[in-house]
């Protein structure tokens, strides 16, 4: 697992343009995917139009914006919801051949019930939305669920702290499928679960359920249990679902349907058995919590050891429902850290981020970075990390199939660079390059890779980071009207997708 290949040599706009003579798309097999991805909450705005009903990150913008970067909302974001005619033709501009996005639920179903009412405007957009991709020859790649709770919910019950989520995702995902499943042949159920959990442990994204801390404790919440309550019950909504899909729906409208997962890797701090084994534990609590129940319908036997009676334990019945409950698996694959053992470190108030008794938010190993840090705090560029991770899955969980749902690196904007400069992005180039040449390699070895989706086809409110960083192969002046403009990255797969 030890890797000490340097990826700090990254140099903004500095970095040479690659050139896709060579290496290109017929590099990789016949049928291969390529395609760009959003998010509804992240890229629509229209937070109110037309009948749609608030969602867990509408609430969290509105009632907490000292929780984002630079105060903003995704009230407007990049006006998808208006203006989605121009990012398909943006993704027809890039050659590229899908497009993976999320449908929002609120959007659809305000009150998150059936029984509430079908918002017939919201249908009637991603209708609109499909219909138009595959008039251009774009396949659609739908994601049910990338975080956008319906606020009535949340507000109901505690959204996914309550099992009834599992029944009310359920009547979601059947109108999703009666509406679309005609033309949409590839579902994707839950956007990295791991993620979502984690509004639950620290407070930094929907629903904020710690919002405070007072000597070391959570005040808001319980974030030594809410987060593995949170989990369970995405994973239980995922398979019901997938259960209804492959009896309901997939005979007939041939379609497939999976789950997208972040793709973490860590690196052992050092070559001491412990870190070794720290590494292992890291990858147990971030992929392992999802995978082993999908691949084994158990959780990993480490995260049974140390945490114990607050981990949920899967019914008979609930195993056998969760294991094998895909067709393909996602994975969002951006960056790596390494981990060092913390076996010996005190915790007096137990929580989710502590419990792995690994460090593995580490950065730099003897004064030396893992890579060189993005825009965002969390990225630093490390390809190599998506072959190792391929080569982990393949070999722990029986060779699934796999797509990659989400690659990509950002920079800072920086108001004061002008447009014409700013669409150079020259580190986007080399970082798709390299993380495409490593994944190539993986497919060589025998990795059952289907498909590889960028992030993100247009710049969007990143979480958090608000619109402070930049991740879009197109570039949005959100100060103007969000006019697309393409980077030099969207040029850059223009020509690597050639056909």
């Amino acid at each position: 697992m030890l890797d000490d290949i340097d990826h700090s040599n990254y140099n903004n706009r500095l970095s040479p343009t690659y050139h896709v003579d060579k290496f290109n798309r017929s590099s990789f097999p016949p049928g291969f995917i390529f395609g760009a991805a959003s998010a509804a909450y992240q890229v629509e705005g229209g937070w109110n139009a037309d009948g749609k009903g608030p969602s867990i990150w509408d609430t969290f913008t509105h009632k907490y914006p000292e929780k984002i970067q630079d105060h903003s909302t995704g009230d407007v974001a990049a006006d998808s919801y208006h203006r989605y005619k121009e990012d398909v033709e943006l993704l027809k501009g890039m050659n590229m051949d899908a497009y993976r996005f999320s449908i929002s639920w609120p959007r659809v179903l305000p009150s998150g019930k059936i029984s509430g009412g079908v918002n017939e405007k919201g249908i009637e957009y991603y209708n609109n939305l499909i219909n138009h991709l595959l008039a251009n020859g774009i396949k659609p790649v739908v994601t049910l669920f990338h975080w956008d709770l319906p606020q009535a919910l949340e507000d109901e019950y505690g959204g996914f702290l309550s099992d009834k989520i599992i029944h009310d995702f359920h009547g979601y995902a059947n109108l999703c499928f009666e509406k679309f499943g005609d033309r949409v042949k590839q579902w994707i159920t839950l956007n990295e679960p791991w993620s979502f959990s984690q509004g639950y442990d620290g407070g930094g994204s929907a629903p904020n359920r710690c919002s405070s801390w007072l000597n070391n404790s959570c005040v808001a919440g319980d974030s030594g249990t809410e987060p593995y309550l949170v989990m369970h019950h995405q994973l239980l909504a995922h398979a019901h679902a997938v259960r209804l899909y492959r009896t309901k729906y997939q005979d007939h409208q041939k379609g497939i349907i999976g789950i997208a997962l972040v793709g973490p890797w860590f690196v052992p701090f050092s070559n001491s058995l412990a870190d070794k084994h720290a590494a292992l534990r890291a990858m147990d609590f971030q992929l392992g919590w999802n995978l082993d129940p999908l691949g084994f319908g158990k959780y990993p036997k480490s995260m049974r050891t140390l945490v114990k009676d607050r981990l949920p334990k899967f019914t008979e019945e609930q195993s056998d429902l969760v294991k094998g409950s895909f067709d393909f698996l996602g994975l969002n694959y951006y960056t790596a850290n390494y981990a060092k053992d913390a076996s010996g470190v005190k915790i007096s108030n137990p929580r989710y981020s502590t419990d792995s008794q690994a460090n593995s938010t580490i950065a730099m190993r003897h004064g030396k970075p893992i890579g060189q840090q993005a825009g965002s705090s969390w990225l630093r560029i490390y390809p190599k990390g998506i072959w190792r991770l391929l080569r982990y899955v393949r070999a722990r969980y029986q060779d699934p199939i796999i797509y990659i749902t989400e690659n990509g690196v950002d920079d800072k904007d920086d108001p004061s660079v002008p447009l014409k400069e700013a669409l150079k992005d020259s580190f986007r180039i080399r970082y798709y390059h390299d993380h495409l040449s490593f994944l190539h390699r993986a497919i060589r070895a025998g990795a059952k890779v289907k498909g590889f989706f960028g992030w993100a086809v247009i710049d969007n409110l990143e979480w958090g980071n608000g619109y402070t960083v930049r991740f879009g192969l197109n570039y949005v002046d959100f100060k103007n009207g969000t006019k697309r403009y393409p980077k030099l990255s969207a040029k850059w797969f223009q020509k690597f997708l050639q056909k």
